[in-house]
């Protein structure tokens, strides 16, 4: 008998969903831009005291110590947006989004896809020490989320185009497609197949093709150092963990500060504006740690800082990014990161030899972005398309590699998935092929059927089949060859119970129509239909035409994968010929 297998599970409802992408892609760059404006809208009202959406630095005011309330306002008008509005748009994006695929079902309200992107300007227009990226990640997921239940999606597709909508988002603000795809495979899918993947990555390019009409194309800091030498090989090493050990504080320290918030005697909407007024005092005294900074990356990237500012400069972005994101205000972690991460470059530069201090501070900007997210890949290849120097590459890989292999072995959770963690609800970040999707009805089932015949009288099968040493606790009953349905204890027991009509047969009792796998199907599908069902046993017929019987699953089939899974994993064998000796 042939059995048609493939390597995917794809239908047709692919194409649709690939179609609604591309519309995805369009609107996340719109969103973009208009986030952008909005942070830059609110930058010349709150310091300039202008409707301007001209790109001015925060850093560049003439308030003097009036500064130090221009945060602290912005954090309370968005203190009262989140009470009052929607507390979803509190934090920085991208848990927001991990919960909803994971555990609200991809749905998302309108009110979040209003007032995320408002909420971040104000905050970000105000001062606040982040960039944009968290807020079109939760935007252009929200907008993709009511798309796709105004269409009527199942959860799964709306998964596959709210992180094709985040993903888009990004590629926008940033220019980095690729960076972004890997994003949403590291971080937000968990899994990887075509109807997940196929969607973001068409949704980034259509992205990354329209950016040039809204922003100025090319890389966002262009840059090109000299090859590294052999001798870079432990420097990489000993930046990695320096990397990882800076990621695992500004963790650490995150979440004590968010702690400490928690244990003000005042309501959460007033965490904001608290943290808003730390951000002014630190703005006060060192401007350019106002805002969202990238003109500030640019110079650590170009060697343009002096180390002794760089310390001084990134000592109080770190002070106020985390004052301002435990109070549990709107705003991104990406860019923040890449200025800490390259500030540490810089100051690592001069006892680093085997590569320029241009290397260094792009190298160490991505370990300490791949070792706070939990996300490598996405860290090196968002390193590249910032500045497009291929040099790097070799640096890059082993720096970052080391960076993410210190967070692993030394931190619980990242900084993504530790806010979910305090509410209760756990995430595993290891992704493997599930082993119910390798293996086949056809390899599973057991072949040599007990079946009942359909006319045989109920008084007689009970008799010979549900007895004291019954065999089964459910049977096929079969008119012929052909599966009618399951006959099973419960419906046994109910006629059981009351005198058995004398002219009653099995087919009788089967109240529906017969649930059945066929072998061309995958474990996972009969797992999942046992599941939806409520059954342990299921009949395998030939075709869905025929009906025709030729096997049965159990749920002790289906453990049989996992079973060998585990086989590989916990038992040590030695070498054949060293057991023999």
């Amino acid at each position: 008998m042939h059995f048609e297998k493939r390597d995917y599970t794809v239908n047709r409802r692919l194409l649709m969903l690939s179609a609604i992408a591309l519309l995805i892609g369009a609107i996340s760059t719109v969103a973009a831009d208009v986030l952008l404006n909005l942070i830059r809208f609110f930058t010349n009202l709150f310091f300039y005291q202008s409707l301007s959406l001209a790109d001015r630095s925060p850093a560049h005011h003439a308030l003097g110590a009036w500064v130090i309330a221009v945060p602290a306002i912005g954090g309370l008008v968005v203190g009262l947006m989140a009470r009052y509005g929607s507390d979803k748009i509190r934090g920085h994006g991208i848990p927001e989004a991990i919960e909803a695929v994971l555990f609200g079902k991809s749905k998302m309200s309108p009110r979040v896809a209003v007032l995320k992107p408002l909420s971040s300007g104000i905050v970000i227009g105000s001062g606040g020490p982040f960039g944009a990226e968290g807020p079109i990640i939760m935007t252009g997921g929200s907008l993709a989320s009511l798309l796709a239940q105004y269409l009527h999606l199942t959860a799964g597709e709306r998964k596959s185009l709210l992180v094709a909508g985040a993903c888009a988002g990004m590629t926008a603000i940033f220019g980095t497609p690729v960076a972004a795809v890997l994003l949403a495979i590291e971080l937000l899918l968990f899994e990887l197949r075509p109807r997940s993947l196929l969607p973001v990555a068409l949704a980034c390019a259509v992205a990354g093709f329209l950016r040039p009409f809204f922003f100025e194309s090319g890389p966002l800091f262009p840059l090109q150092t000299a090859p590294a030498s052999t001798i870079a090989l432990g420097s990489c090493v000993v930046a990695g963990l320096l990397c990882g050990a800076l990621g695992a504080a500004l963790t650490l320290t995150l979440y004590r500060t968010e702690d400490a918030f928690g244990r003000l005697p005042l309501h959460w909407m007033w965490w904001p504006a608290i943290g808003g007024l730390l951000v002014g005092i630190g703005g006060y005294f060192e401007p350019r740690a106002l805002g969202v900074g990238y003109d500030v990356i640019g110079d650590l990237l170009n060697n343009h800082i002096a180390v002794g500012v760089a310390v001084a400069l990134l000592t109080v972005k770190a002070l106020i990014w985390i004052a301002a994101l435990g109070s549990g205000t709107s705003g991104g972690v990406l860019a923040p990161l890449l200025m800490l991460g390259a500030g540490l470059g810089v100051v690592l530069a001069p006892w680093l030899p085997g590569g320029s201090p241009q290397m260094w501070a792009l190298v160490c900007m991505a370990g300490v972005l791949g070792s706070v997210l939990g996300a490598p890949l996405t860290a090196i290849v968002f390193a590249f398309g910032l500045t497009h120097d291929t040099e790097a590459l070799l640096p890059l890989l082993l720096t970052t590699a080391v960076a993410y292999g210190f967070s692993v072995l030394t931190m619980k959770r990242s900084i993504m998935t530790e806010k979910i963690a305090r509410r209760g609800l756990h995430i595993y970040r290891e992704y493997g092929v599930d082993p119910l999707e390798r293996a086949h009805v056809a390899e599973l089932m057991t072949r040599d059927v007990v079946s009942i015949d359909a006319d045989l009288p109920v008084a007689e099968a009970i008799a010979r089949y549900f007895g004291e040493h019954a065999a089964h606790r459910a049977y096929p009953v079969v008119s012929g060859a052909r599966v009618l349905g399951m006959l099973d204890r419960a419906a046994i027991r109910g006629v059981a119970a009351g005198e058995v009509p004398a002219g009653l047969r099995c087919r009788d009792l089967l109240t529906a129509a017969a649930q059945v796998l066929v072998p061309a199907q995958t474990a996972r599908v009969a797992a999942g239909s046992m599941a939806e069902l409520s059954v342990a046993r299921l009949p395998v017929v030939e075709s869905h035409e025929t009906m025709k019987l030729v096997g049965i699953v159990s749920l002790r089939d289906l453990l049989r994968p996992s079973g060998h899974v585990f086989h590989e994993e916990s038992r040590r064998e030695r070498l054949r010929g060293a057991a023999a000796a």
